[in-house]
């Protein structure tokens, strides 16, 4: 269970994510079924920032489509706060790996157009909210700026944001800094703990990298091969607030160092199947 300390009204919020026993099978005219998800169970902890990670095509990013609501699973449960997660809604707010901003909408009009046109707010409680959250992550400068005119970093920041004036009580993170250099993944990674401390905000954040996931994460959740279910659940008991001063003690490397374990595992059967495999693999790629 996370501890961050936060004891503001939002932290009140926060909800408890639980997928049970799902499934989800792709199928393709043509092509064998793929079985994508099989029986894959795990709990996302009220105020807790848990982590998924797993070999790449292993379905992180379907799981995390279905916990949202974007998708279904053809068998099992999904729960937030003991009730069944039928659809994407407000209380669970979803940051995918490429940008989603809307390019003809300023920053502000894309901070504020969910809640007035989605959640029932009125317009200057909205941009009211966006405001102090365009501060936080330092865009209050650009509120009048379209996507177009931002960095990556930028991009990333704005969407931050959005997601958060929406109130929600999830938020899903699938991959969010793919793809951005460094420095600025590094920079969005401390910029994602400050907002994690400051709300206590639950959040399931996907990720291929496993020292993100060391440096974000109370709880990593390893996955296995196609068909996807969590194998391994490691607690990271590194203290918060972090730093990446963490990265240099003995306690990360002997996390890290179980992580990489459980998933070079999965590595190893990926390259034994090679043989044979392309149809399969090929099938489930739109899953992973």
């Amino acid at each position: 269970m996370a501890n961050n300390g936060n004891k503001n009204k939002q932290s009140q919020q926060k909800g408890e994510l639980v997928l049970e026993n799902v499934n989800r099978v792709f199928r393709i005219p043509g092509a064998p079924a793929c079985h994508a998800l099989k029986n894959c169970s795990l709990t996302v902890p009220r105020g807790s920032l848990t982590v998924l990670v797993g070999p790449s095509g292993c379905g992180k990013s379907t799981l995390a489509n279905i916990a949202a609501g974007y998708d279904h699973a053809d068998s099992g449960k999904v729960l937030l706060d003991g009730k069944p997660v039928t659809g994407p809604g407000r209380e669970r707010i979803m940051v995918f790996q490429e940008t989603a901003l809307w390019p003809w909408m300023t920053v502000m009009k894309n901070a504020t157009f969910g809640p007035t046109m989605l959640g029932g707010m009125n317009k200057s409680e909205a941009e009211a909210k966006a405001m102090a959250l365009l501060e936080k992550v330092g865009l209050r400068e650009f509120r009048d700026k379209y996507p177009a005119q931002l960095s990556g970093g930028m991009q990333r920041r704005a969407e931050l944001c959005r997601a958060l004036v929406m109130d929600p009580k999830v938020m899903i993170l699938d991959e969010p800094f793919r793809g951005l250099d460094v420095m600025t993944r590094e920079l969005m990674q401390e910029y994602l703990l400050t907002l994690y401390r400051e709300t206590g905000l639950t959040m399931l954040f996907i990720t291929s990298e496993i020292e993100e996931a060391l440096f974000l994460g109370d709880q990593i959740l390893v996955m296995t091969n196609l068909p996807g279910t969590v194998k391994t659940t490691v607690n990271v008991d590194l203290p918060r607030p972090r730093d990446f001063s963490v990265l240099s003690t003995e306690r990360y490397r002997q996390i890290k160092s179980e992580v990489m374990e459980s998933l070079y595992e999965e590595g190893a059967k990926i390259f034994a199947k090679l043989d044979g495999a392309g149809d399969l693999l090929g099938s489930c790629r739109a899953g992973g």
